[in-house]
């Protein structure tokens, strides 16, 4: 039995720059920050909603709260989905399904978004969360990416060894994380070049590129 385990955001959901719109506005809102740029994000992609918050604020000299900060930032970025629009990535479905169907794969989410938030991701991508067999969300963990602890524990809960796991990502800390766990990683370059992911094991351009076949190939080198 394999495991097929994918990030959310960026991976499934095209919501980076919701989430630097959103943050933006959060700043702007509680402590009247209005310079922060788009690239201030980029290394912490992927690292969960704290550390996006807080680490961009350093460099501006602001000490910011860091519950009311996150509770601010979600509601602007459920704001932004709140018409329901489709932000899924092209090829996400076919993968999917292919795994779905297949008696010796089982899926799996691993995102550091929170619960609620990972759920309106999810549904704005049109996923059908019942194919999954595990969903683990940053609610549920002690450490972020690029800690390895949230693919051990969606590899625990697939019931598969981690050496038997493909993740899919888009970030460097989450291609870090899946390594340090144990994984295969394919990443997509949704949000960083394939020359920042070269730790992964397959780099594509779109999860149009990938089929169970070549995954199943990464697990046998």
């Amino acid at each position: 039995m394999y495991g097929l385990v994918f990030d959310v955001d960026g991976v499934l959901g095209d919501t980076e720059g919701l989430s630097v719109t959103a943050t933006t506005r959060m700043y702007e809102a509680l402590y009247g920050l209005t310079d922060v740029k788009p690239e201030d994000f980029t290394p912490y992609i992927g690292t969960g909603a704290e550390v996006y918050c807080i680490e961009p604020a350093k460099k501006y000299g602001v000490d910011i709260d860091v519950k009311d900060a996150v509770e601010s930032r979600h509601q602007f970025f459920m704001e932004l989905l709140a018409d329901d629009p489709d932000i899924s990535f092209p090829g996400i479905h076919a993968l999917i399904d292919a795994a779905a169907n297949a008696a010796d794969w089982k899926l799996g989410i691993a995102t550091s978004s929170p619960g609620k938030k990972s759920k309106q991701t999810l549904k704005s991508s049109r996923v059908n969360t019942d194919l999954f067999d595990a969903w683990i969300h940053g609610d549920m963990i002690s450490h972020k990416k690029p800690h390895p602890e949230i693919y051990e524990v969606a590899a625990r809960e697939l019931g598969i060894s981690p050496a038997d796991c493909v993740a899919v990502e888009d970030a460097t800390l989450g291609v870090e994380s899946a390594k340090a766990a144990g994984m295969k990683v394919i990443a997509v370059t949704n949000s960083f070049t394939a020359a920042e992911l070269h730790e992964a094991d397959l780099i594509v351009d779109s999860l149009e590129e990938v089929t169970l076949e070549n995954a199943l190939a990464l697990l046998k080198n």
